[in-house]
């Protein structure tokens, strides 16, 4: 097992910054699911369900692969809240409208593929091929929720 730690140091805590932040995620789109409103909710009330599988499958299979490297994945809410880079705001009913709330998650989404992007720089440095194919099917799947969340906002993909 050590000798993985030393292959693959900087692959296995991006792995921890990703559980991290997928975690965080999970809930703020729980947050966005529970205090939408508008004449889209219907629509995108159960979309926010499909969003939390998917990130529960992304979690698993990272965790997973960090094990396999001989990592140990945080595990405890403690752990994401201190190793999160996306925010942990308690929000309240009516702070923001469904076109607010749907930007904080795209803004969110923008972030979690800015991660993959360095989790699969940091793969391919160590040569963990295996991983940074892992992190790219993710990758792929998250900007293509930023594309279609950013069409809901009548903007494209990479604007700002």
């Amino acid at each position: 097992m050590s000798e993985h730690k030393a292959q693959f140091p900087k692959t296995m805590e991006q792995l921890n910054q990703l559980i991290a932040d997928i975690s965080q995620l999970e809930t703020n789109i729980q947050q966005t699911h529970w205090y939408m409103r508008g004449s889209e909710f219907f629509r995108l009330h159960p979309q926010m369900d499909e969003y939390n599988e998917e990130l529960g499958e992304q979690l698993d299979e990272i965790a997973e692969r960090l094990i396999a490297l001989g990592g140990s994945p945080y595990a405890t809410t403690h752990e994401f809240i201190d190793h999160t880079g996306l925010p942990d705001e308690k929000i309240t009913w009516n702070q923001y409208s469904l076109p607010e709330l749907m930007q904080r998650l795209n803004d969110q989404f923008k972030y979690l593929a800015s991660q993959y992007r360095i989790g699969m720089e940091v793969s391919d440095e160590e040569h963990d091929f295996s991983t940074q194919d892992m992190l790219n099917g993710f990758r792929a799947e998250v900007d293509k929720w930023i594309w279609m969340v950013s069409a809901y906002l009548n903007q494209g993909p990479l604007d700002k």
